[in-house]
Protein backbone atom coordinates (compact mmCIF):
# COMPACT_ATOMS: atom_id res chain seq x y z
CA UNK A 1 0.00 0.00 0.00
CA UNK A 2 1.75 3.07 -1.10
CA UNK A 3 1.57 6.22 0.93
CA UNK A 4 0.64 9.49 -0.48
CA UNK A 5 1.98 12.79 0.69
CA UNK A 6 -0.71 15.67 1.58
CA UNK A 7 -0.40 18.73 -1.01
CA UNK A 8 1.79 21.30 0.33
CA UNK A 9 -0.29 24.55 1.50
CA UNK A 10 0.29 28.05 0.24
CA UNK A 11 2.36 29.13 3.19
CA UNK A 12 4.99 25.82 2.43
CA UNK A 13 5.60 26.93 -1.48
CA UNK A 14 6.24 30.14 -0.33
CA UNK A 15 9.33 29.04 2.08
CA UNK A 16 10.08 26.22 -0.18
CA UNK A 17 10.72 29.12 -3.43
CA UNK A 18 12.30 31.44 -0.73
CA UNK A 19 14.89 28.67 0.28
CA UNK A 20 15.49 27.57 -3.25
CA UNK A 21 15.61 31.23 -4.79
CA UNK A 22 19.25 31.93 -4.61
CA UNK A 23 20.12 28.45 -4.95
CA UNK A 24 23.09 27.43 -7.71
CA UNK A 25 23.25 24.26 -9.25
CA UNK A 26 26.51 22.09 -8.66
CA UNK A 27 29.07 21.44 -11.21
CA UNK A 28 28.72 18.34 -13.00
CA UNK A 29 30.47 15.03 -11.69
CA UNK A 30 32.03 13.38 -14.15
CA UNK A 31 30.18 9.85 -14.72
CA UNK A 32 32.96 7.55 -14.06
CA UNK A 33 33.38 8.96 -10.63
CA UNK A 34 30.64 7.21 -7.73
CA UNK A 35 29.57 9.51 -5.14
CA UNK A 36 29.18 7.08 -1.94
CA UNK A 37 25.74 7.73 -0.57
CA UNK A 38 25.98 9.20 2.77
CA UNK A 39 24.60 6.28 4.83
CA UNK A 40 27.53 3.87 4.09
CA UNK A 41 30.02 6.17 5.22
CA UNK A 42 31.19 5.08 8.94
CA UNK A 43 31.21 8.27 11.47
CA UNK A 44 34.91 9.47 12.26
CA UNK A 45 35.63 7.78 15.39
CA UNK A 46 36.38 10.13 18.32
CA UNK A 47 40.08 11.26 18.15
CA UNK A 48 40.76 10.68 14.72
CA UNK A 49 41.77 14.41 13.95
CA UNK A 50 43.89 14.61 16.70
CA UNK A 51 45.40 11.41 15.47
CA UNK A 52 45.84 12.67 11.76
CA UNK A 53 47.97 15.72 13.19
CA UNK A 54 50.76 14.09 15.27
CA UNK A 55 50.60 11.08 12.53
CA UNK A 56 53.45 10.02 10.91
CA UNK A 57 53.95 11.38 6.80
CA UNK A 58 52.22 9.10 4.28
CA UNK A 59 54.27 6.64 2.74
CA UNK A 60 55.57 6.70 -0.43
CA UNK A 61 55.06 4.50 -3.25
CA UNK A 62 57.65 1.96 -3.89
CA UNK A 63 60.47 3.55 -6.38
CA UNK A 64 60.53 1.21 -9.67
CA UNK A 65 62.88 1.79 -12.47
CA UNK A 66 61.22 3.69 -15.72
CA UNK A 67 57.89 4.28 -13.94
CA UNK A 68 57.82 7.95 -11.71
CA UNK A 69 54.97 10.17 -10.40
CA UNK A 70 55.59 13.69 -9.50
CA UNK A 71 57.09 14.58 -12.71
CA UNK A 72 55.66 15.86 -15.95
CA UNK A 73 56.08 13.32 -19.19
CA UNK A 74 58.12 15.95 -20.79
CA UNK A 75 60.55 15.87 -18.21
CA UNK A 76 60.52 12.33 -17.53
CA UNK A 77 60.97 11.20 -21.21
CA UNK A 78 64.41 13.78 -20.73
CA UNK A 79 65.43 11.99 -18.19
CA UNK A 80 64.83 8.67 -18.89
CA UNK A 81 66.68 8.80 -22.10
CA UNK A 82 69.80 10.87 -20.60
CA UNK A 83 68.92 14.05 -21.49
CA UNK A 84 69.49 15.87 -18.29
CA UNK A 85 73.10 17.21 -16.84
CA UNK A 86 74.57 14.12 -14.65
CA UNK A 87 75.18 16.19 -11.65
CA UNK A 88 77.26 13.49 -9.63
CA UNK A 89 78.10 10.24 -10.31
CA UNK A 90 78.96 6.89 -7.81
CA UNK A 91 80.94 3.90 -9.19
CA UNK A 92 80.18 0.53 -6.91
CA UNK A 93 82.24 -1.62 -8.88
CA UNK A 94 84.41 -3.90 -6.65
CA UNK A 95 82.41 -3.42 -3.25
CA UNK A 96 80.76 -5.82 -1.38
CA UNK A 97 77.28 -5.18 -0.66
CA UNK A 98 77.61 -4.03 3.00
CA UNK A 99 80.44 -0.88 1.27
CA UNK A 100 78.08 -0.54 -1.33
CA UNK A 101 74.76 0.27 0.96
CA UNK A 102 77.02 2.49 2.83
CA UNK A 103 78.67 4.57 -0.20
CA UNK A 104 75.47 4.59 -1.47
CA UNK A 105 73.80 6.22 1.50
CA UNK A 106 76.45 8.14 1.85
CA UNK A 107 76.13 9.40 -1.62
CA UNK A 108 72.83 10.41 -1.54
CA UNK A 109 72.88 12.04 1.50
CA UNK A 110 75.45 14.48 0.31
CA UNK A 111 73.90 14.67 -3.24
CA UNK A 112 70.35 16.38 -1.12
CA UNK A 113 72.62 18.45 1.10
CA UNK A 114 74.50 19.76 -1.94
CA UNK A 115 71.12 20.33 -3.45
CA UNK A 116 72.03 18.17 -6.86
CA UNK A 117 69.26 16.99 -9.39
CA UNK A 118 70.50 13.69 -11.58
CA UNK A 119 72.47 11.24 -9.81
CA UNK A 120 74.04 8.32 -12.09
CA UNK A 121 74.76 5.10 -10.25
CA UNK A 122 76.87 2.76 -11.66
CA UNK A 123 76.19 -0.71 -10.17
CA UNK A 124 77.67 -3.08 -12.88
CA UNK A 125 75.97 -6.00 -14.65
CA UNK A 126 77.81 -8.98 -12.62
CA UNK A 127 78.41 -12.20 -14.22
CA UNK A 128 76.16 -13.61 -16.69
CA UNK A 129 73.63 -10.16 -16.12
CA UNK A 130 73.19 -11.31 -12.43
CA UNK A 131 74.86 -8.71 -10.47
CA UNK A 132 73.77 -8.74 -6.76
CA UNK A 133 74.45 -4.65 -6.71
CA UNK A 134 72.22 -4.29 -9.43
CA UNK A 135 69.32 -6.06 -7.74
CA UNK A 136 70.42 -4.60 -4.33
CA UNK A 137 70.01 -0.57 -5.26
CA UNK A 138 66.28 -0.05 -6.07
CA UNK A 139 65.34 -1.81 -3.05
CA UNK A 140 68.35 0.24 -1.74
CA UNK A 141 67.14 3.15 -2.40
CA UNK A 142 63.43 2.95 -1.51
CA UNK A 143 64.77 2.58 2.10
CA UNK A 144 63.12 4.76 4.57
CA UNK A 145 66.31 6.93 4.65
CA UNK A 146 66.63 7.34 1.04
CA UNK A 147 63.34 7.43 -0.91
CA UNK A 148 61.83 10.60 0.69
CA UNK A 149 64.27 12.40 -1.41
CA UNK A 150 63.81 10.26 -4.74
CA UNK A 151 61.33 10.98 -7.06
CA UNK A 152 62.57 8.43 -9.81
CA UNK A 153 64.72 5.76 -11.00
CA UNK A 154 65.10 4.63 -14.55
CA UNK A 155 67.85 2.68 -16.49
CA UNK A 156 70.88 4.35 -17.88
CA UNK A 157 71.62 4.98 -21.42
CA UNK A 158 73.99 2.62 -22.92
CA UNK A 159 76.69 5.49 -22.88
CA UNK A 160 76.37 5.64 -18.96
CA UNK A 161 76.65 2.26 -18.32
CA UNK A 162 73.26 0.76 -20.27
CA UNK A 163 71.67 -1.77 -17.57
CA UNK A 164 74.83 -1.26 -15.14
CA UNK A 165 73.90 1.73 -14.20
CA UNK A 166 70.86 3.83 -13.14
CA UNK A 167 69.84 7.25 -13.56
CA UNK A 168 68.34 8.61 -10.20
CA UNK A 169 66.56 11.75 -9.57
CA UNK A 170 66.36 13.62 -6.70
CA UNK A 171 63.16 16.04 -5.96
CA UNK A 172 63.83 20.00 -5.55
CA UNK A 173 64.15 21.18 -1.60
CA UNK A 174 60.85 23.51 -1.63
CA UNK A 175 61.28 26.89 -0.01
CA UNK A 176 59.04 26.85 3.11
CA UNK A 177 57.40 31.10 3.48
Amino acid sequence: MARTKPPLGESDRALWQAVVQGVKPLRRVARHAKATPPESVPPPKPGAAAARIGAAPPTLPPLTPGIAAGIDKRSFARFKRGRMAIEARLDLHGLTQDEAHRALTRFIARAVADEKRLLLIITGKGRLGQGVLRDAVPRWLNEPGARPHILALAPAQIGDGGSGALYVLLRRKRERA
